[in-house]
């Protein structure tokens, strides 16, 4: 016989801020200040949904249920995503996956970017049955790119919430690729694969299109408790065209000073965009590419003009320099902040061997790929994250 489990904050990992709905609890990666300060629908959308947050659980239960309300993407004119996916750890090692059908739907503007959400069914039902009966910890990990209103938990023996084993806290901001796109699932995306690597617990601040040196971001970052913290950009900076390389250097400065804020003296590792060929010697803004969404592909394009790269437009070339140079500007007074070369994860002999196949995001056996190698470097024993006595 399953009981209904509360769904208390004290269950839910990885979340910024839990907002109540008419049906149950919406997780959020950026809290209500920063939401009401941003216009970006694109960003709205991502950090409603929910990379890196994870239901975490002790218990003996043989079966969980969770009832959520997904809200599916649906891009007109583009193929169309799978179902979000859920991930079901035991004791650490990924043991099932499933998934909800239905639920609301956003029709999103290839062109603007705008959405119109679309009500949709009742909420549908996770079940993961067959589990060994006896105390184990269980995650459930919610889908990475698919907005997910938690409703109702029930299991068949009593939950308490994971305790807490000491793990260091790594909070980490990125682009699209920290936030997972094209990962097989949210546990296998980098930074997921990575913490679980180094042994940390991760908060995921990634978000897709809108890792942009947004000062709210930054102030949320500076209020979120930490023990390590990273901040991947690059990509977006690109490939929206937001700025030219004169405001590159403060802009990326000012971001630091307000992290610093809050974190003065926790590690702090910058790490600067992966190889992109279409970018790294062509400006933004990026497109799709119409050509291959006429024959059922999704991938993209550059559309700047490198003759317009010294006048200030930016490439990856220009802001991995750049960033290099705030850096190294800073760790004389800073000694705990570090550099890290995204080529270093995934460069132009990775993009020969396995190319990226929309040619902004990897695929799923790179995110794992990019995972050990950032592991290897961060947690390494020299390494920005080693652990210290």
């Amino acid at each position: 016989m399953l009981t209904t489990i509360p769904l208390t904050p004290a269950l839910i990992r990885g979340a910024l801020e839990l907002e109540p709905t008419a049906h149950g609890l919406l997780p959020h990666r950026l809290p209500a200040a920063a939401r009401a300060q941003n216009t970006d629908p694109q960003l709205a959308m991502a950090e409603s949904q929910p990379s890196g947050v994870r239901l975490a659980l002790r218990t003996a239960a043989t079966v969980v249920e969770l009832d959520t309300l997904p809200t599916k993407r649906l891009y007109p004119g583009a193929p169309q995503r799978p179902d979000g996916v859920y991930d079901l750890l035991v004791d650490g090692e990924l043991t099932a996956r499933g998934t909800v059908p239905g639920g609301r739907t956003l029709v999103i503007d290839l062109a603007t970017g705008r959405g119109e959400a679309r009500p949709g069914a009742e909420p549908g039902t996770l079940r993961f049955d067959g589990l060994d009966a006896r105390e184990k910890d269980v995650e459930i990990w919610l889908p990475h790119q698919e907005t997910t209103e938690l409703v109702a938990l029930r299991a068949d023996a009593p939950v308490e919430p994971l305790p807490a084993r000491g793990h260091r806290v790594w909070v980490h901001h990125g682009s699209s690729v920290s936030h997972g796109s094209d990962a097989a699932g949210p546990s296998t995306t980098w930074p997921a694969r990575a913490a679980a690597l180094g042994g940390v617990d991760l908060v995921n601040l990634g978000f897709g299109g809108s890792a942009l040196l947004d000062p709210f971001t930054a102030r949320a970052l500076r209020d979120t408790p930490a023990d390590l913290l990273s901040l991947k950009f690059g990509i977006n900076l690109v490939n929206a065209d937001l700025m030219r390389l004169r405001a590159l250097g403060p802009a990326l400065h000012g971001f630091l000073d307000t992290v610093r804020e809050g974190h003065p003296e926790t590690p702090l590792l910058v790490v600067s965009a992966l190889y992109c060929r279409i970018h790294e010697d062509t400006p933004g803004p990026a497109a799709f590419d119409t050509s291959a969404l006429g024959e059922g592909r999704l991938s993209f394009v550059a559309t700047g003009d490198p003759a317009e790269v010294p006048a200030g437009r930016l490439t990856l070339r220009t802001v991995r320099e750049e960033m290099a140079r705030v850096v190294a500007s800073r760790t004389a007074s800073d000694p705990h902040l570090y550099y890290l070369d995204g080529t270093e994860l995934y460069g132009a002999e990775d993009y020969a061997a396995r190319p990226l196949p929309d040619e902004l995001h990897p695929d799923p056996e790179t995110h794992l790929r990019i995972a050990e190698r950032f592991a290897a470097k961060a947690f390494g024993t020299t390494g920005a994250f080693a652990a210290r006595a």
